[in-house]
């Protein structure tokens, strides 16, 4: 059976959630967007990456600690999250067409807050350039002023690493001496200047200004010294990096991005599984941490310059990434899969008078900058933390409502002729709140095509042309389930009865997601007895509804006696 988007792919809310009544002072809005981050921070609980900067911002923000991207791609995901629909509403799971010609003309996030009286600024990779934004960055409809791209960026894939021979390179291991760069500098270290200038700068009412960092993105051309932070006898392989006996030829991504590098392919590393050599593997994650780390910093001195220029009482932060990037774990590596550690995403919101109370605070001291390198006395916990599942779709209302411009109406389930909907969750309900544990009706929804059920030279960017099998996932609190199904690119139409192959991962005993329990005849079996069922839902509760079958024994066999 074909399941068309005209039959609702969208998720069916079986509760009704009322917002909790907020009054913020936070007049402005400040969006901060990382590249390719995972939730690698310290207020994550991570015990060996340093992110003072972004740990001291969790502090006094309401923190998501499971946010999900809806695809771990840059264009799909940031399309996805800044227009609150899910890639099969933008129609986009590749890099080359533009939602407003292919699917709709949807308002984005900041051209709603500029169609009430915002000033709308982007700074650096906020939208991803090119096709996807209509090589603009969807400039007017979304911005008051043209987007600011740093103009070092044009080198990020020329040779300008230097290595062991003395040569110039273009490596995926690029840690450099910056003042040897072209220009002198790196493109995250231009957008900072750029965002506090644009700060500085603006006086005449309310801005939503949105800063993206292309770290820890590949290639990890970083400032050399943020490698002395992790010395290499400090590093240690990703806890599962080898592929699982049980993982779906499908489901694998052979990480072709970082083969192009000249670094990479000097190992020879056989195609598709061969692993990379261990110490490569350690060198790796060396600078992957130490991008990161990096980025804190930029988002230090951004986040300083609101205190200094006494705005940190008055502006919403908004903190998060597009995705995250495997390290190693399942012996793959960039993002391009639907596994937690290319999906889950950090997600913080800074609302001053809610999430935090600055009156009072002397001036200047609210976002004091940490300096990664000093020994800092400064330690910083998240206070405010919500572990159910979220999604990137919920930013949108979420933001929206707490500046005090209300919550887009839900999205119908064919809403491609409607501008201003969303497909997110207003997660206000949650600000001031102490959770109750955990909810398994609030889920996160996934995805990711691929152009054959076999790795191949496309399989982590396939065109839209070439897609033949999509990846539907949903994460609950206790399980992830994928169903990979037969997809027609032509029509935008997954056939549900094609089924190339599933996972079913149980998170209490198996939390790095490397034992499949999905049992095709089982499923078969669900299918036939549920058939009658859910003729007319969509794609999301079919699953929803399949879990609670496929789980309902394994829940009776772990039950104590």
């Amino acid at each position: 059976m074909l399941l068309s988007l005209q039959r609702c792919i969208c998720v069916l809310i079986t509760y009704t959630l009322t917002p909790a009544a907020v009054e913020t002072k936070g007049k402005h809005v400040l969006f901060i967007m990382a590249d390719d981050l995972r939730t690698t921070l310290g207020c994550y609980g991570d015990p060996l990456v340093k992110t003072p900067n972004i740990d001291q911002l969790a502090s006094k923000s309401q923190v998501f600690f499971n946010a999900y991207a809806q695809q771990a791609v840059c264009a799909p995901s940031r399309t996805s999250m800044l227009t609150s629909r899910r890639p099969d509403t933008t129609r986009l799971y590749d890099f080359y067409s533009y939602w407003r010609v292919a699917a709709g003309n949807y308002t984005t996030l900041p051209q709603h807050f500029k169609s009430q009286g915002y000033t709308t600024m982007s700074v650096g990779k906020v939208f991803h350039p090119g096709i996807a934004s209509n090589n603009t960055d969807d400039y007017p409809y979304s911005w008051s002023v043209p987007p600011y791209h740093p103009p070092s960026f044009r080198y990020e894939k020329q040779k300008v690493c230097k290595g062991d021979d003395g040569a110039l390179h273009a490596d995926l291991l690029c840690a450099v001496n910056v003042t040897e760069q072209p220009s002198g500098t790196l493109p995250d270290m231009e957008s900072s200047a750029e965002a506090v200038r644009l700060l500085r700068g603006h006086h005449d009412g309310p801005f939503f200004l949105a800063v993206g960092f292309h770290k820890p993105h590949i290639p990890f051309r970083i400032p050399q010294e943020y490698l002395s932070l992790y010395p290499l006898d400090k590093m240690s392989l990703a806890p599962d990096p080898d592929v699982p006996e049980g993982l779906p030829s499908v489901a694998y991504n052979p990480w072709m991005d970082i083969r192009s590098r000249e670094d990479v392919r000097a190992l020879n590393t056989s195609f598709p599984y061969g692993p990379i050599p261990k110490d490569f593997q350690l060198r790796i994650r060396q600078h992957y941490f130490a991008a990161v780390s990096y980025v804190d910093a930029q988002v230090g001195q951004l986040l300083s310059a609101l205190d200094d220029m006494g705005l940190a009482d008055d502006t919403m932060v908004v903190f998060s990434s597009d995705h995250g990037w495997s390290l190693g774990e399942h012996g793959e590596w960039a993002k391009y899969s639907n596994f937690d550690v290319a999906t889950r995403v950090p997600l913080m919101f800074y609302v001053p008078g809610v999430t935090f109370f600055p009156d009072g605070v002397r001036a200047g001291s609210v976002f004091p900058f940490v300096d990664v390198f000093g020994q800092s006395k400064h330690t910083f916990k998240a206070e405010h933390v919500v572990s159910n599942m979220v999604e990137l779709v919920d930013v949108f209302p979420t933001v929206s409502y707490m500046a005090g411009l209300g919550v887009p109406d839900r999205c119908p389930c064919v809403s491609f002729k409607q501008e201003l909907c969303t497909e997110g969750r207003n997660l206000a309900y949650t600000f001031g709140r102490r959770e109750r544990g955990k909810n398994a009706e609030e889920i996160a929804f996934s995805q990711y095509p691929r152009p054959a059920d076999v790795p191949q030279a496309n399989s982590d960017l396939p065109f839209l042309k070439d897609i033949k099998v999509m990846g539907y996932s949903l994460r609950s609190w206790d399980y992830r389930y994928t169903l990979w199904l037969g997809f027609d690119p032509n029509t935008f139409q997954a056939n549900v009865t094609d089924v190339h192959a599933g996972e079913l991962y149980m998170l209490a005993d198996d939390p790095f997601q490397d034992h499949n329990l999905y049992n095709h005849s089982v499923h078969s079996l669900v299918l036939r007895k549920t058939s009658g069922l859910y003729q007319s839902l969509g794609l999301q509760e079919r699953m929803r509804l399949q879990l609670v079958f496929l789980t309902a024994g394994m829940k009776q066999s772990h039950r104590k006696p």
